[in-house]
């Protein structure tokens, strides 16, 4: 682990990540020592920061850190933490010290490889999450409501959640995008008012709107219209695309649209 460019592991306990979860953060895929999606990556917290108003960012720092931090990796996972740095007490962020960066390396998830072939189940988590159109869309460090995801899955057979908010309309995974087809319609969550706009998530709306014949919509939807789907996909950066074979208790087989995006890869 890397701060601020240092090799360490020990971070200031006035750091405002431990305070207040104030920061954002990006978990990248590793392959063959290179960071996929890098730039995309890069971009997505620089939006974050922008939106949660951290300034200083030393960016080219930043991408020489991870850049760094994957080189050595034949297939593994980095993951980039910034925090609005060191504060007071109180909850302004008058007088903080700057951000912080840190950057870690760690094994990539083996189980991605063997869900590829035969499929993820989803159980319905009871856990909402709330709405939040100002940090909609942002992976911030307050994640709270996935760690009680995360808790509540962890007791089931399940590999990933089906997750609503507080209207109970679907929104995300635990730790993914979702994305579901019927015919050639497909559909994803809109995320306006919760949940994290992922990376892959992004890259495959341009995908499927771009080159191919599906038809994309972004809906507010409950759980019951996964009932007559056709196919059910998930997806995050490290995945990146995953089918799915079971969610609340019906199997699905089908896997024309995930076939058609994983050769986007």
């Amino acid at each position: 682990m890397w701060i601020n460019g240092v090799a360490q592991s020990a971070l200031p306990a006035g750091d405002r990540s431990v305070q207040f979860g104030d920061g954002c953060f990006t978990t990248a895929r590793v392959k063959n020592g290179e960071i996929q999606f890098l730039d995309a990556h890069l971009q997505r917290l620089e939006r974050a920061t922008s939106a949660l108003r951290i300034e200083g960012v030393d960016w080219q720092a930043l991408e020489r850190e991870m850049v760094r931090a994957a080189q050595p990796q034949q297939e593994g996972v980095v993951k980039t933490i910034l925090t609005r740095g060191q504060g007071g007490r109180g909850y302004s962020a008058a007088g903080c010290s700057g951000p912080t960066r840190i950057v870690s390396v760690s094994d990539y998830p083996t189980q991605y490889h063997n869900w590829r072939e035969r499929g993820v189940k989803l159980a319905l988590s009871p856990v909402m999450l709330s709405k939040n159109p100002l940090l909609a869309g942002i992976k911030h460090l307050n994640r709270l409501e996935q760690v009680m995801i995360r808790m509540h899955l962890d007791q089931t057979d399940a590999n990933e959640a089906l997750v609503v908010d507080t209207s109970g309309c679907l929104v995300e995974c635990c730790a993914a995008n979702l994305f579901w087809r019927k015919g050639h319609q497909v559909f994803t969550p809109d995320l306006s008012q919760s949940g994290v706009n992922g990376i892959m998530r992004q890259h495959l709306i341009r995908v499927i709107e771009s080159t191919s014949s599906w038809v994309l919509h972004q809906v507010s939807e409950t759980p019951a219209t996964l009932s007559d789907a056709d196919e059910i996909l998930i997806c995050n950066a490290l995945m990146p695309v995953l089918p799915v074979a079971e969610a609340c208790d019906r199997h699905y087989a089908e896997r024309h649209l995930y076939n058609f995006l994983r050769q986007s890869f």
